[in-house]
């Protein structure tokens, strides 16, 4: 049970927050925390100390040396930052709204539009027997990057350009997200300070963790009222399939990327590191776009959780239960 609690624990805290943001809107207890919800630079500054301690870990050096053989990082921005985007986009046109609110769909979209996760990437990429410095690679590029690529996908996918303003997501996302991993990679500079980040690399995790939830309820607390405002209530038929639609899209991309890249003659733990890499998604950053561009966070939550769950399963089956496919060369 002990073990069971240690490695589902922040699962267990994420539908927990989101449940409290969701019933708990607009009760006399939470009204505290709910005026914190309203603040955006309280939303951001949370958002920025995350990124911060994600990026803290990130060891530079096996990032140049992943970038003399380019690529199994590129495939997988490419998986990250094209072929999700336009899957998620001809997702949502084929449901339609009649299967699809336009609340649920905006939120995928937006959902498509963020960068990879920066921390269980690597992770499971590892865990699966892969190259976790490909996934490396892959996270500091798509997020480094994505104060140009989240507010071009935003407005290409939404059509909301009239609602959106494209150049303060862009600074939001480059002083927010970009500037707070430049600081911790500077820092990592000094020998004795990298040597302790990398040392207590599961006690930043767990912190930045921590931020992700207070950033989780802030999101919940906002589509709870947004819902309460329309006279809305969940429909438990569209979460249904926004969570199928969600698990469906990770798990294509996966595959795609896992094939493509054993089709292109890559080894097999650079073929991992470009599936897992390319198909997961960052909570923090999602959460914070969706919330400040007002749309749905279920998606990106729901994407979250779906990437945590199944792709645990995978890294073991790909780790321990499946052999070379043929013509697949291993390290």
């Amino acid at each position: 049970m002990k073990a069971f609690l240690a490695q589902r624990w922040f699962l267990i805290a994420l539908a927990g927050v989101l449940l409290a943001g969701f019933l708990g809107s607009g009760s006399s207890l939470t009204a505290p925390l709910e005026a914190l919800a309203n603040s955006a630079m309280i939303r951001y500054g949370i958002v920025a100390i995350v990124l911060f301690l994600m990026a803290l870990p990130l060891e530079a050096r096996s990032v140049w040396q992943t970038i003399r053989t380019p690529w199994p990082p590129l495939l997988g921005v490419a998986m990250n930052s094209v072929a999700v985007p336009l899957l998620t986009w001809s997702v949502v046109i084929l449901l339609g709204t009649r299967w699809l609110s336009r609340d649920m769909g905006l939120g995928m979209l937006a959902t498509a539009a963020i960068p990879c996760t920066l921390a269980s990437a690597a992770v499971w990429t590892r865990r699966a027997g892969g190259n976790d410095a490909v996934s490396i690679v892959v996270t500091v590029i798509t997020n480094a990057s994505c104060f140009l690529v989240t507010p071009f996908w935003v407005l290409t996918l939404t059509g909301k350009s009239a609602e959106i303003d494209a150049v303060q997501m862009m600074r939001h996302l480059a002083f927010f997200v970009v500037l707070p991993m430049v600081v911790a990679q500077a820092l990592r500079l000094a020998r004795e300070f990298g040597r302790w980040a990398t040392r207590h690399t599961v006690a930043l995790g767990t912190a930045a963790q921590l931020g992700i939830l207070c950033i989780m309820y802030f999101g919940s607390v906002q589509t709870a009222r947004r819902f309460q405002a329309a006279g809305g209530g969940w429909v438990l038929s569209e979460l249904l399939i926004v969570i199928a639609c969600v698990l469906g899209i990770h798990l294509a991309i996966l595959t795609i990327g896992l094939l493509g890249a054993r089709r292109l003659g890559m080894d097999r733990p650079d073929q991992i590191a470009v599936g897992i890499a390319g198909s997961q998604k960052t909570l923090a950053v999602g959460l914070q776009v969706c919330m400040e561009l007002g749309f749905n966070i279920v998606p990106v939550v729901a994407y979250h959780v779906m990437q945590l769950l199944v792709d645990t399963l995978i890294a073991d089956r790909l780790r321990h239960g499946t052999p070379p496919m043929r013509g697949e060369r291993r390290k």
